[in-house]
């Protein structure tokens, strides 16, 4: 391993633990909204858990929502939640055991926007269908995502970083947190409306792909806001555009893709929570008030904002019309890119 790799691994490394020890500081505090005498989805005696999935490792920005839900949902479903770390094949091992789960109430799923992405990109059969082996239960938090550059780089603005990709086709290098995900297709898709292409750089999550920015190994990255924040608010990177509906706040003189000369362009990392098919409805809108309402409590809603997520919570029903419009959009851009599992 270089010196340099070295470093970057480190870094990368500090900026996680610190997430997860602020995650854990939050926890300790008392559960908000005690709930009282609640009959548990295995009955009154049981002390089975609820497994709340994240098929990601451990200290990444899905892992971190999961263990801040862990903590204060069993004031609310009457169970103990644990979440359960299942990573491999870009997501697609944790999700496809979600998908075989008894539909009992006992499995939940939380997933990013790469839910919807990995089945369009699956050269044979999908490890899973989005629509048909789940049972939506809530949007979570979302986050937008941001092209950021070294910053020492020279480039200012989105402008800049285009036109430099203009000069050299084929040769500007962009990290991303993988290949496949909703990141990796959301730069695409803004290559291609670009008219100028880009040499992709996959890496196995936002924490190393934005270091890899930060280290100058790659001219820049795309990644969901959480994993850069930090480096941002230091002064080591600099946002060239962010992919929201709006301005984000701690970012306000960064403008959106869309104010950037690209119409309606909208790029967000969602995460949000499943269930296996089949689980009863009424199980299903228990979570989702649970949900609600722990997201809905002030000092949860600072602390996922400190992180760079937004609150988002939502309706079983919505987060279901959020997947069908989701599924094609993504499947036509991978198709149109040529973008396909490694």
């Amino acid at each position: 391993m270089s010196d340099a790799n070295g470093l970057s691994r480190l870094i990368a490394r500090r900026r996680v633990l610190r997430a997860v020890a602020c995650t854990g500081a939050l926890c300790a505090v008392p559960a908000l909204g005690q709930a009282k005498q609640l009959v548990p989805f295995f009955g009154r005696s049981s002390r089975k858990p609820v497994r709340l999935v994240v098929p990601f490792a451990a200290g990444g920005t899905t892992d971190i929502v999961a263990r801040l839900l862990a903590a204060h949902l069993p004031a609310y479903l009457g169970q103990t939640v644990i979440v359960e770390n299942r990573p491999g094949a870009g997501g697609n091992i944790g999700v496809a055991s979600v998908a075989k789960a008894d539909p009992d109430g006992g499995t939940l799923l939380l997933v990013s926007s790469s839910f919807v992405t990995k089945p369009a990109i699956a050269r044979e059969r999908p490890a899973y269908d989005p629509m048909r082996d789940f049972a939506p239960v809530s949007l979570a938090v979302s986050s937008p995502d941001v092209i950021v550059v070294r910053a020492e780089s020279g480039l200012a603005t989105l402008k800049d970083l285009l036109d430099a990709a203009a000069r050299s086709p084929g040769t500007l290098t962009y990290a991303t947190p993988g290949n496949g995900n909703s990141v990796h297709l959301a730069a695409e898709l803004l290559w291609r409306r670009a008219g100028v292409t880009a040499l992709h750089v996959p890496y196995s999550g936002a924490a190393p792909a934005v270091v890899a920015a930060l280290g100058g190994q790659v001219d820049c990255a795309f990644s969901a806001l959480p994993a850069a924040q930090a480096f941002l608010a230091e002064g080591k990177l600099r946002a060239l555009a962010v992919g929201g509906e709006e301005r984000w706040p701690a970012l306000s003189g960064v403008p959106t893709i869309a104010q950037a000369g690209f119409a309606d362009f909208r790029s967000e990392t969602i995460q949000a929570l499943f269930a296996p098919a089949g689980t009863p409805a009424a199980t299903v809108e228990r979570v989702n008030k649970a949900v609600a309402d722990v997201l809905g409590k002030e000092p949860v809603r600072k602390q996922l904002d400190g992180f760079g997520f937004r609150v988002v919570a939502s309706s079983a029903a919505e987060l279901q019309a959020r997947v069908a419009q989701e599924v094609p959009k993504w499947a036509a851009v991978a198709s149109q890119a040529g973008i396909s599992a490694d």
